[in-house]
């Protein structure tokens, strides 16, 4: 599994944008995208800093997109949603999404920072 078809929409870019990125076709990107040919490495990192995203987070190995930076997208907390599960809710409703993300990130850094004292 990759993540290359999302990260290409969430930039507004078509499939010809990223083969010409790579040097190959926009057929072969939407291979890629299908996982119908494999991205071999020098391709797979070229992407990763393309989109200033880790090659573990390309590849679904990792749900963090860059290690050692807080996971934002435009200056929001990223949940992991697609724009498409935000459509039909309120401006409450996505209020309370980001203050549930934030009290989890809190209670996550007091956690870490308990663990770091016992140790």
């Amino acid at each position: 599994m990759n993540r290359i078809k999302q990260l290409r929409e969430e930039n507004r870019l078509n499939q010809t944008d990223i083969g010409k990125i790579l040097g190959v076709t926009s057929q072969a990107v939407g291979l890629y995208e299908n996982e119908k040919r494999r991205l071999d490495t020098k391709d797979a990192s070229r992407l990763a800093d393309f989109f200033d995203v880790s090659l573990d987070y390309l590849l679904c190995k990792s749900d963090i997109r860059k290690p050692g930076k807080l996971d934002c997208h435009h200056d929001k907390i990223y949940t992991g949603l697609f724009v498409r599960d935000y459509i039909n809710i309120t401006d409450e409703q996505r209020k309370q999404i980001d203050d549930y993300a934030r009290y989890i990130l809190k209670d996550n850094l007091i956690t870490i920072k308990r663990k770091k004292k016992i140790s």
